[in-house]
């Protein structure tokens, strides 16, 4: 690894993930079917969502990193809940990975200390990387 992202000269992958959303489709199930956000996401994502004016792209975003998390665990979807896999903001504006739960607990079977997470969205897609490390 490079030396240039600090603390991770001797960091160990465990487990990569990548996703791709969507975003008119995922606003068309978000539109048709309003359960679904208080279902895949916390109360925290949907916030910080509804502050943008396209609410929809970074929800999609969001759940591009949530299925690339689940990747990088080997799981597919259903593995666990959505919502258990948050993404969150750093000060500096830097997206961060939350675990709560069964997501958490699976994190720390497989020896995952660190995550790293790129999201990026335009108006018709939203794709995630995430990369776990081990501790």
């Amino acid at each position: 690894m490079t030396e240039g992202v600090s603390g991770l000269s001797n960091a160990a992958v465990v487990g990569i993930g990548t996703d791709l959303v969507d975003v008119d489709r995922f606003r068309t199930v978000l539109r048709r079917r309003p359960s679904v956000a208080v279902r895949l996401f916390t109360a925290g994502e949907r916030t910080y969502a509804e502050r943008a004016i396209d609410p929809a792209a970074r929800l999609a975003a969001r759940f591009a990193a949530k299925e690339a998390t689940l990747k990088a665990l080997g799981y597919g979807l259903g593995g666990m809940r959505m919502a258990d896999i948050e993404i969150t903001r750093a000060d500096d504006g830097r997206p961060e990975l939350v675990l709560h739960g069964d997501a958490r607990s699976t994190a720390a079977v497989h020896g995952v200390g660190r995550w790293l997470v790129s999201l990026s969205h335009t108006d018709h897609l939203a794709q995630a990387t995430v990369v776990a490390l081990g501790t």
